[in-house]
């Protein structure tokens, strides 16, 4: 069984070194990247046509992305990623995952740098801790800065 390394696919301007950084690690210990991209949910049911209009542009976004992204992330660990998409709270939706997928064994995020902080996701995870779905998962942590020679020479 491969070691599945997971990265939240998100907007922030550090994830691409999240990506690199899992990519890397993957390539080295022969596993595989899980790109996972979270979109919003949403509930009112009043505005449930328009709700379903915006879903769906949102979910084709979602794989559009996830497909770039992807390419990236065979090119740089040998072997193509796993794409999910998850609606909701993103801690919920890691859960979610990791309790489907017993062979995801790390979290990759990227933390920002500077005065913005290290960013929601990675706040959360701390303040939370890392039991995800009734087992622990290792969390790595990237500084957002990381050069491609400076990820090169850790994973």
């Amino acid at each position: 069984m491969p070691r599945k390394f997971l990265i939240i696919a998100d907007d922030s301007p550090e994830f691409e070194a999240a990506l690199r950084y899992a990519a890397r690690r993957a390539r080295s210990t022969n596993g595989r990247v899980v790109l996972l991209r979270i979109m919003p949910g949403g509930s009112d049911e009043h505005w449930s046509g328009v709700r379903e209009e915006i879903q769906r542009q949102q979910r084709a976004e979602a794989e559009a992305l996830l497909t770039r992204l992807g390419e990236e992330a065979a090119e740089r660990s040998g072997a193509p990623p796993l794409f999910l998409i998850e609606e909701g709270e993103a801690l919920a939706a890691i859960r979610k995952v990791v309790g489907e997928d017993p062979e995801i064994k790390i979290l990759v995020l990227a933390a920002g740098g500077g005065s913005r902080g290290p960013g929601p996701l990675v706040s959360a995870v701390l303040k939370q801790g890392a039991a995800f779905s009734g087992r622990k998962l290792p969390v790595t942590i990237v500084p957002g800065e990381l050069t491609d020679a400076e990820i090169e020479d850790l994973a």
